[in-house]
């Protein structure tokens, strides 16, 4: 469970970091996700999963 919080604890240093560094960029980003279709998003949401999946399971074996 510890791991679990750290990733998300990771995830919000990511974002934080990306918003901070880039605001118009994060804001361009935005935007171009209300932009694009549902098909889409949920294709890269799917796609970002099983990637994650994978490394996880390489990494730890």
């Amino acid at each position: 469970m510890s791991d679990f919080i750290v990733a998300i604890g990771l995830v919000f240093v990511i974002e934080g970091l990306m918003f901070s560094a880039f605001p118009a960029m994060a804001k361009r980003a935005m935007h171009s996700v209300l932009n694009t279709p549902d098909y889409s998003l949920r294709v890269v949401g799917i796609v970002s999963a099983v990637v994650g999946i994978v490394l996880i399971w390489a990494i730890r074996g």
